[in-house]
């Protein structure tokens, strides 16, 4: 599958539009992440209350915070979340995709777009349990 530079473009204006803040990527991630309830990986509690960090939350039993990110694909992601979920719609859309040409339309190092490529491509073909990226992707398709 080729696909045209006029495409991606597209997308990735599309996207912008739609998810063009940190706060919104996040609100993104946590509706995706807790859409059947927030459980506490510690306890089991599923009672919450915010947490300390945007959209975080915490255990009102044993105090537990989670951030949105934890124990997702986005876990301990050092580049902002609006840049890695480009990253990761860009390798889901277009799978013919490389990491040069995402270095070079986002502007980032190549082995950063690689890495994170690389935990995507993981994710998708079901060598990593995270069915996360999945949900996420069928709701960003809607929008994009």
């Amino acid at each position: 599958m080729v696909t045209s530079q006029n495409d991606i473009h597209k997308v990735l204006q599309n996207f912008k539009q739609h998810f063009d803040t940190e706060d919104a990527c996040l609100k993104l991630l946590s509706d995706k992440k807790w859409y059947h309830g927030f459980v506490c990986r510690k306890c089991g509690n599923t009672n919450y209350c915010k947490g300390k960090k945007k959209y975080a939350r915490r255990c009102t039993r044993c105090k537990t915070e989670e951030s949105v990110t934890a124990n997702t694909l986005f876990h301990r992601c050092k580049i902002p979340m609006s840049e890695a979920l480009e990253i990761t719609v860009l390798s889901c859309l277009f799978t013919d995709i490389s990491s040069y040409e995402l270095s070079r339309l986002l502007g980032r190092r190549h082995m950063t777009c690689y890495n994170f490529q690389k935990k995507i491509r993981e994710c998708v073909d079901g060598k990593r349990d995270d069915k996360f990226v999945k949900e996420l992707m069928e709701e960003i398709k809607k929008v994009v």
